[in-house]
């Protein structure tokens, strides 16, 4: 049995196009917030959450996933209410940031683990812009106060890396963990 330990629709989509049969079970692990090394922290609460549904179901597969954004250093998560949404997205305008990605898989009593990296590159907004697109709630909930696959869209000039992993899930690098884990997605089936 696969296991994804989050309940995010857009990790349970990107998860869907390497494996058919998995259940989600969200984590109750309590996440860190702050670290000296922002992919080590990625990496970290990757593993907490999916350590914590292992707990449960010592025989299955769990996939933890942890995404953060990183500006000259500083991990912005999600943020505090629209007024927060509308800070980080003005302090992101114009620049470039890293989302980081940690991934972890548990399965056989073993803990296998990898980070993933891309650069986003966000071109000038207005700052009605931002109040238009902060209004609509889709900023919320996410690491970085945006979705690139959703209203955010229209605001980033270029990305260098894995999209996939802006959206939540690194899809490759996931694909290439379990296989180091000897883990076989087609095979779960």
């Amino acid at each position: 049995m696969i296991i994804l330990a989050s309940g995010s629709p857009r990790r349970q989509e990107l998860l869907g196009k390497l494996c058919k049969n998995f259940i989600v079970e969200v984590s109750d692990a309590q996440e860190a917030q702050s670290a000296d090394d922002p992919k080590a922290l990625a990496v970290a609460n990757a593993v907490l959450k999916a350590q914590s549904v292992a707990a449960k179901h010592p025989d299955a597969v769990v996939i933890g996933a942890d995404t953060i954004v990183v500006l000259d250093g500083e991990i912005f998560g999600k943020p505090d209410g629209v007024a927060g949404a509308e800070a980080m997205l003005a302090r992101l305008s114009g620049k470039r940031h890293e989302v980081i990605t940690g991934l972890a898989i548990c399965a056989d009593g073993s803990v296998y683990t990898a980070a993933e990296v891309t650069e986003v590159y966000f071109g000038a907004m207005t700052a009605a812009e931002i109040k238009i697109y902060a209004a609509t709630g889709e900023p919320l909930d996410k690491s970085g106060s945006y979705a690139l696959q959703g209203g955010a869209t229209k605001f980033i000039e270029k990305i260098h890396g894995d999209w996939s992993n802006v959206v939540g899930l690194p899809v490759y690098r996931l694909k290439r963990l379990a296989e180091a884990a000897g883990i076989n997605f087609e095979e779960a089936d």
